[in-house]
């Protein structure tokens, strides 16, 4: 947890903080700028480091090591090293609400995410879902830094879309497919397994009651963060539209307050060919 603290405060001073006084972005802009530099650092450290956990422990090339021999209650140390490092970072997230001087309105959102990173962690830690685990995370951390840089770009162009469009495909695929592989994993591969019997000593939560917690968790959060997409997107696209006839309208009343040169022509013939002595 020291070590996570010491490295967010090594990005803030040295690269958000600088680029912030060359941008001269507002408060907003600021914390939220602070937000997704920090996150996509995180996303991308986490991301590369998962992966070639995967690929090292040919979790990739065998999709039945996610079930097969549970429980895996003997990780490798890189796989435990990386799930005690994710869960001291999540930890570290609470005292630098404080310290990030976070608005009273955007706290609960936080405290909202970082407490489903933290249940989802550990739940995985401590049922000997490494693997799952393992799996889903380096998916969804992916998914995120995707939209994280985006936010960055975006904030230094205002013109910059084309990122939160791939994001947007992206982020359909990755919920579509941690819930296939969840449903693999917990619903067939491990359904089929022989011991099915609660053992706290060997470690062994493979029973009927516990797979369908886990199943309802990940499927409940799945379906929360589709639901947040989709208000996200509906958001997006009234603000979209309401501008448009605005725009319209400006191009309208431009248009309008300067005629062009054959009006003005007409509109001096009129003038000229009126009778001065009536009266207005």
């Amino acid at each position: 947890m020291l070590v996570a603290i010491i490295m967010h405060a090594i990005i803030q001073e040295y690269v958000l903080d600088k680029i912030n006084r060359r941008m001269h972005f507002s408060k907003t802009k600021h914390s939220k700028f602070n937000e997704s530099g920090q996150l996509s650092a995180f996303y991308l450290f986490s991301c590369v480091w998962g992966t070639n956990i995967l690929v090292s422990e040919n979790y990739v090339s065998d999709p039945t090591s996610l079930w097969k021999d549970y429980p895996h209650t003997l990780i490798p140390f890189q796989m435990k090293f990386f799930y005690i490092s994710q869960l001291a970072y999540w930890f570290h997230a609470f005292p630098e609400l404080y310290f990030q001087k976070t608005k009273k309105e955007d706290i609960p959102r936080q405290l909202v995410y970082i407490g489903l990173y933290l249940f989802h962690i550990a739940g995985a830690y401590l049922l000997n879902l490494t693997r799952l685990g393992l799996v889903l995370l380096v998916l969804h951390y992916f998914v995120e830094f995707l939209f994280h840089i985006s936010r960055l770009f975006y904030f230094s162009d205002e013109k910059y879309q084309k990122g939160f469009s791939l994001w947007a495909g992206l982020f359909v695929f990755g919920r579509l497919l941690t819930l296939i592989l969840s449903v693999l994993t917990v619903g067939f591969g491990l359904a089929r397994a022989e011991n099915q019997d609660l053992n706290l000593t060997t470690g062994n939560f493979n029973i009927l009651g516990i797979r369908i917690i886990v199943l309802s968790s990940i499927c409940g959060t799945q379906a929360f963060m589709m639901w947040k997409f989709i208000n996200f997107q509906l958001r997006r696209w009234r603000e979209h539209s309401s501008s448009q006839p605005q725009s319209l309208k400006k191009k309208f009343v431009t248009t309008k307050g300067r005629p062009s040169k054959k009006e003005r022509g007409l509109y001096c013939k009129v003038f000229l060919s009126e009778d001065r002595v009536k009266p207005i």
